[in-house]
């Protein structure tokens, strides 16, 4: 009977575990490792360092979110969106949930340790204690910050993937942290706008909720102006060329122009902040892309040197 009862606790359908480690937000964090690991390789690509730094990203990250669903199932319980998931329905035993996090945890930074180096595994190790700890625990459920202190996780990838290849903490590093946090926040409000109901009931103090709609708009914009001064400095800089320079100049404007319409008297505020989310995803990848195949600079000057 005992043989029978432990068995049968791990008879779930593979479907289900693999919904709890989030597989969108693997993909899309994965997008932005190969940006930053392609920006640093400057097209000498390292064809074992790759695909080993994107699977042990893509453990650490599923490990978080397997965690992540594990202490926030009775917030999830009370959301229209996700008060399906597994960890709230019981289709899955939350000790099982909880083990799948820590082994894969463990499996992924085994990787980076192993294949990586320490500055690359550092970053991992902060993005996974900010997001596990810092956020889930305690600023998501307590905080108007949560989604700032939740951002600085949410930019470490693409920073792991260029630090696999350097293997220092640089400009373009640095860089890459501010970009993809400031990108992070008018992508977040958005989605709170549009699931504002939902972060109301399970009383998640996100700013449309705890300081209203107006001011969740004024702050979309002024990040997103933040974002598109910051992704300039890639070129700026000299780590991408033009290309990076002009790309970003147009998808950030456009997506400027996108939140600005959020101050019209007839805005229909679902439309448009789910527009606003939709197109922050198309500019990040765009961005991303761009940078992985911007390599051209090597051994040019800065644009603001040349400027001089």
């Amino acid at each position: 009977m005992l043989t029978r009862s432990i068995s049968s606790r791990w008879t779930v359908p593979l479907g289900r575990y693999v919904q709890v480690t989030k597989p969108g937000i693997i993909f899309g964090n994965l997008i932005a490792v190969v940006g930053g690991f392609l920006l640093a390789a400057k097209g000498e690509v390292d064809l074992v360092l790759l695909p080993a730094t994107l699977v042990g990203l893509s453990l650490v990250v599923a490990s978080g979110c397997a965690i992540n669903n594990y202490i926030d199932r009775d917030i999830d319980a009370k959301m229209q969106r996700t008060c399906g998931r597994a960890t709230v329905t019981g289709a899955i035993p939350l000790d099982n949930v909880l083990w799948l996090g820590v082994v894969l945890g463990a499996l992924g930074f085994g990787l980076l340790a192993w294949f990586t180096n320490a500055v690359a595994l550092m970053f991992a190790a902060f993005g996974y204690l900010v997001y596990v700890g810092l956020y889930s625990l305690y600023m998501k459920r307590n905080s108007v910050y949560g989604t700032l202190v939740g951002s600085l996780s949410g930019a470490v990838p693409p920073v792991v993937g260029y630090c696999a290849v350097t293997a220092k903490l640089d400009g373009a590093a640095l860089i890459l942290l501010m970009m993809f946090s400031l990108w992070q926040m008018p992508h977040s409000y958005a989605i709170a706008i549009f699931r504002y109901k939902d972060y109301e009931a399970a009383n998640i103090p996100v700013l449309p909720v705890a300081q209203g709609i107006e001011k969740a708009k004024l702050h979309i914009v002024l990040y997103i102006a933040l974002f598109a001064l910051v992704s300039t400095l890639l070129s700026l800089t000299g780590y991408t060329g033009i290309a990076f320079m002009v790309v970003a100049c147009a998808t950030s404007f456009w997506w400027l122009a996108m939140a600005l319409k959020g101050y019209r008297s007839d805005v229909d505020l679902l439309r448009w902040s789910r527009q606003v989310f939709g197109f922050s995803i198309i500019t990040i990848t765009v961005l991303s892309l761009t940078m992985a195949l911007d390599f051209q600079v090597v051994g040019q000057a800065p644009l603001l040197a040349m400027l001089n």
